[in-house]
């Protein structure tokens, strides 16, 4: 983790977000023991927002804090999975459906600019480039449908699904596989085809669980038993 600028924003929202994001990218581990002293020196900020940070993360159930032993990123569970992504499914549909009835030509300039940054990342097999292409590709079909709340009630459901997933786009083929169902799904998008975006879309999430059931027998240490 790089030290955290001064200049943006509050501190505790800025030790926060980095922190968050370390940890969707697995950068700690599931299990793995998070020393405050460590991040204070690496992240160059005092003890207060860390511990700020660590109490929202905890109520996101991404962190456990085990008085007088520590805190520890929490481990996977997959009926938690199943269900964020099972929510995730139900209001990218229903937003994607919409948009395909109200999308603006501005809007399908901003997502065509998104897809080409996704193929450079894909030829260049950059797979932290387009997984942060890709998390931004689904952020603005939710917030395109006007609704203020929707991308956040997606994220929150989504959370431990997004980590998960961190496990999954270096599978040989995925990632192209990926880009292919956004290219679809943009593409429909385009000749503002309503049903044949949700369908794009059912095909895109509908294969995810497919890629995440595996993982509880791939990679145990990472579950809950």
């Amino acid at each position: 983790m790089k030290t955290i600028e001064p200049s943006l924003g509050s501190l505790a929202q800025r030790t926060y977000s980095t922190l968050r994001d370390a940890i969707i990218n697995l950068q700690f581990k599931p299990g793995e023991l998070i020393r405050k002293s460590e991040l204070c020196a690496s992240l160059g900020v005092s003890r207060s927002p860390i511990s700020e940070a660590i109490s929202r993360l905890a109520q996101e159930g991404l962190v456990e804090v085990f008085p007088q032993a520590g805190t520890y990123v929490a481990r996977f569970s997959m009926d938690e999975i199943r269900e964020g992504a099972f929510i995730r499914e139900a209001l990218e549909l229903a937003a994607i459906e919409r948009l395909g009835r109200q999308i603006s030509q501005e809007q399908i300039v901003l997502l065509r600019r998104n897809i080409r940054i996704q193929e450079a990342f894909v030829a260049d097999e950059d797979f932290q480039g387009f997984y942060g292409l890709d998390r931004e590709f689904h952020q603005m079909l939710l917030a395109f449908t006007g609704f203020k709340k929707l991308t956040w009630f997606a994220e929150t459901a989504w959370v431990n699904v997004d980590r998960a997933r961190q496990l999954v786009l270096p599978v040989p083929g995925r990632v192209a596989e990926t880009l292919t169902e956004h290219q679809a799904i943009f593409q429909a998008l385009q000749r503002r085809n309503p049903a044949a975006a949700r369908a794009a879309m059912q095909a895109h999430l509908g294969r995810l669980m497919s890629f995440l059931t595996p993982l509880e027998k791939e990679h145990p240490e990472f579950f809950l038993e």
